[in-house]
């Protein structure tokens, strides 16, 4: 649509611009049509909605046909001979119809969303309700069949809050959602042992409670992620950066930096108490009984420092405001750079007093020793040992839980902060389980299920202290400036062992014309995937395996279009070579199905598809050749090199495939 409008109208027109013109209107026309058949099934399926999807479906369609109508300008000379409106005659015409195709669409994704919505509520009720059966069940038969059906509820919504989760473009919304269906993950295992500890020692209390803990943590984690779902906050939740001091430093440094542009932007008084809630903040580190003396004493000092270089600034501020020399202008820049000094050493020392605590004591905790000695006083029923290391688990946790406070400190960005709290939640509640579910095997040490359900929660505890590891390394990466390079997207293959071909594919910017360049050449290659899907779309047999593989091309041709545009899962240089790399080797996996196919065939048109086949075996070879060679510093020129081979390649697919359909359909009438 965006090339439709933004399309130069010139007197001259050569057969190329037509010809393209009219691809572009027919793939919009095309894709319409495709999404419309979508909106059609979803509103079947939801007769409160029908209406309104259908109208919005129906608006849909009239657009993309209007869009297709006003490009098709095969015979534009004669068509404007004739009279006939196009896009050369009335480009206001394509204007409104790509505005009313846009308002269409739009309203057909929000009531689908309202769909996906009452989807994942419905799916949530199902659960709780069959939860709710599972706590009051008394008998082992009457438990396995109910947990055969809550097994199937919460496979179904796992489903439906991962698909919600990858749709979600809030990062701080995403992160809350992991952490709540990784709850109902584990919770699940938990559920299942903690019951049946419960039906084999009805009478002990300690595995009621160990139950209880199970269903409630379930029951919050359930309603958390409908509040994300719905985007409604809970009664009494408060905003998380309110407590983050690397949030308030990074506020409170923007505030004094505005200063250089406007010295009336707000009051001394509000400055100065912004920083005694950043100072206020940082007792969490000094009153910590896990701080060390050093860094007490160094956060101390900062901590004085900032307050003194507060009060110098203010001074200067105020001299600013009366006078306006040069030198007072310069005092108040060597001001704020010296309190903006103070709080990066500031955020230094906190970061190295989180993060230094935190790998201490996973180091520490390593080796689980508490974890295995509870396990083996359970299976010994020794009471008194049971007591003791139940205390130094306690210890453990609370040494856990007060580090994740800190790490929340210097996260350093929303997510990571959730992921702490996650932790925190985590320690503070498998704790208290482990000693319930200890408690229980001693009390019952030949119980196996006893047995089994303490090894559950210890591994649920295991699980997290290594989750934790991850998280420090994550919270170092950002602090020292490397976030994006861990983030991999699942579609990609995994990185190869040997790189180095790709150090030069550190970003360099391309110019206006290079992008200009690559935008056009994605253009086209984005046209090319259109074709292939509508050959595809011919095969009855969607199974067949030249069909398959021409898809999963034209799909990762499709994701490289959107580089281009800098859209889609391609983020880097480095995630475009390696989709390539695949693309390449699909390509061969390709033409060894079409040769297994062409020797069902006659001698002539066998060699006519073995000649097509020949054109694309180099071309895939060529492609990897150019994803392996190292050209340093030329980015633009490696990717320009790959999406030109790329589209020769699907230049190449449309026609076998085309080839392909035809042979087929020739051989079963003969």
């Amino acid at each position: 649509i965006t090339t439709l409008i933004n399309h130069k109208d010139k007197t001259k027109k050569s057969d190329k611009t037509l010809q393209a013109i009219q691809r572009v209107g027919q793939a919009v026309n095309l894709a319409v049509g495709r999404f419309v058949k979508v909106g059609e099934a979803i509103a079947n399926e939801n007769w409160d909605l029908k209406e309104e999807i259908n109208i919005a479906c129906i608006e849909a369609k009239q657009a993309g046909e209007t869009i297709a109508a006003l490009t098709d300008i095969t015979n534009s000379n004669h068509a404007e001979s004739d009279g006939q409106i196009t896009i050369f005659t009335d480009k206001t015409g394509v204007i409104k119809a790509a505005r009313l195709l846009l308002s269409s669409v739009t309203k057909v994704l929000l009531l689908a969303d309202r769909v996906v919505i009452k989807q994942i509520i419905t799916s949530r009720n199902k659960v709780l309700a069959t939860m709710e059966r599972l706590e009051k069940v008394t008998s082992f038969q009457e438990f396995v069949q109910i947990f055969s059906q809550f097994g199937n509820e919460m496979v179904e919504f796992a489903h439906l809050s991962g698909d919600r989760q990858n749709d979600l473009k809030d990062e701080k919304k995403k992160a809350k959602m992991a952490a709540a269906r990784a709850v109902l993950e584990k919770c699940t295992m938990m559920l299942l042992t903690a019951s049946k500890t419960c039906l084999r020692h009805p009478n002990c209390e300690s595995a009621h409670k160990n139950k209880e803990g199970v269903f409630v943590r379930m029951k919050v984690a359930l309603d958390k992620v409908i509040e994300i779902v719905t985007d409604c906050k809970s009664n009494g939740e408060t905003d998380i950066s309110s407590i983050n001091i690397f949030t308030g430093i990074k506020e409170f440094k923007m505030n004094i930096e505005a200063l250089r542009e406007n010295l009336y932007f707000q009051s001394k008084e509000n400055l100065s108490m912004t920083l005694e809630v950043i100072l206020e903040r940082t007792e969490d580190f000094t009153d910590s009984a896990y701080t060390s003396h050093e860094h007490r004493e160094r956060i101390l000092e900062l901590s004085t420092q900032a307050r003194m270089e507060l009060q110098q600034l203010v001074s200067v501020w105020i001299q600013a405001q009366s006078k306006k020399t040069k030198s007072i202008a310069e005092e108040l820049e060597l001001s704020i750079l010296k309190i903006s000094y103070s709080l990066n050493e500031l955020k230094k020392e906190l970061h190295s007093t989180a993060t230094q605590l935190a790998a201490d004591l996973l180091k520490y905790h390593a080796d689980h020793v508490v974890l295995k000695t509870l396990k083996l006083t359970g299976v010994e029923g020794n009471l008194e040992a049971l007591a003791v290391y139940a205390c130094k688990l306690s210890e453990q946790k609370e040494q856990l839980v007060e580090t994740c406070r800190l790490l929340r400190h210097v996260s350093g960005t929303e997510p990571l902060e959730i992921t702490c709290i996650h932790a925190e939640e985590t320690f503070q509640v498998t704790g208290q389980q482990i000693i319930s579910a200890a408690e229980t095997l001693t009390l019952h040490p030949s119980s196996k299920i006893a047995k089994e359900n303490l090894d559950v929660f210890c591994e649920a505890w295991e699980s997290q202290i290594s989750d934790m590891s991850t998280l420090l390394r994550e919270i170092n990466d950002v602090f020292e400036g490397r976030r994006g390079e861990k983030y991999g997207y699942l579609s990609l293959p995994k990185p190869m062992k040997n790189n180095a071909n790709l150090k030069s594919l550190k970003p360099d910017k391309p110019d206006s014309e290079e992008q200009a360049k690559i935008a056009k050449l994605g253009l086209k290659l984005g046209l090319l995937t259109s074709d292939a899907d509508c050959e595809i779309e011919k095969w009855e047999d969607q199974e067949n395996e030249i069909v398959q593989y021409g898809r999963s091309m034209s799909s990762m041709a499709y994701c490289l279009y959107l580089f281009t545009r800098g859209e889609g899962p391609l983020k880097t240089s480095q995630d475009l070579i390696h989709q390539l790399e695949v693309f390449a080797a699909e390509g061969l996996k390709l033409t060894s199905s079409v040769q297994a196919f062409s020797k069902q065939l006659k001698d002539d048109d066998k060699l006519m598809l073995l000649l097509e086949i020949n054109k694309l075996i180099p071309l895939c070879h060529q492609l990897q050749t150019i994803t392996k060679s190292s050209l340093q510093n030329k980015v633009f020129l490696k990717v320009d090199k790959c999406i030109t081979k790329t589209r020769s390649m699907m230049a190449l697919l449309v026609q076998l495939l085309s080839l392909c359909y035809k042979l087929l359909k020739k051989s079963e009438t003969n």
